[in-house]
């Protein structure tokens, strides 16, 4: 069984946050939900450097969000996968104050979940179930699940991977199987220095960052 995660090169990334308009696009969410990117400055003047710092679901191994929810809306998939079954979600908001990174969204008041003609292969969850539940990235496993059915390759086929990879132009960001030393995520964490946002707390997060030179 693989064990999907992430690797996002801050080198590369120019904040364009094309990556975030696609999550927005194909799972219509609100802005400054799911996926966020942040403009940061990094060291002190004179050198001070501009980078722009991701935050999503990390997908962590061993995630507080989980052990906090009352009615085990949230869940953990053998894959590493942290997703959420809205039916047993009551929108109590226990996980959003357990997750360190804020990945996690409750929308309180009716949004309009638009229907349009985004037919990209895999999106088959259902949209407009989710006011008055949490939400959060998901790492399109919909797509996942349904590029495995055909043979595909998530992380190194389109069509398999989340949309927020395969839509951004710098290749900043990177998917794959983290178990599989071969991988291309297992081979950046390898070869570069890379670090993973507040894993003191022991939440194991599968997202690693690739820091500018400067941070370094």
């Amino acid at each position: 069984m693989a064990r999907w995660g992430m690797v996002i090169d801050l080198r590369k990334c120019i904040g364009c946050s094309s990556c975030a308009v696609a999550c927005k696009e194909v799972h219509k969410v609100p802005r400054n939900t799911w996926r966020r990117v942040h403009d940061c400055g990094v060291g002190g003047a004179p050198g001070r450097m501009r980078t722009f710092v991701h935050m999503t679901c990390m997908h962590c191994s061993d995630p507080p969000c989980l052990a906090v929810c009352p009615t085990k809306a949230t869940y953990k998939r053998p894959d590493g996968i942290i997703g959420i079954d809205y039916a047993r979600c009551v929108g109590c908001s226990y996980c959003i104050v357990a997750c360190p990174y804020r990945a996690r969204t409750i929308f309180t008041r009716e949004f309009d979940f638009e229907t349009r003609d985004w037919s990209m292969s895999g999106m088959t969850e259902e949209r407009s179930d989710r006011t008055g539940v949490c939400t959060k990235c998901t790492f399109c496993m919909s797509r996942i699940d349904e590029g495995l059915r055909q043979g595909l390759r998530p992380g190194m086929d389109d069509e398999a991977s989340p949309v927020c990879v395969i839509t951004c132009s710098a290749g900043a960001l990177h998917f794959g199987d983290l178990d599989d030393p071969d991988s291309e995520v297992s081979v950046l964490i390898r070869e570069h220095s890379t670090v993973r946002l507040q894993e003191e707390l022991g939440t194991d997060p599968s997202v690693s960052f690739i820091l500018p030179d400067s941070a370094v």
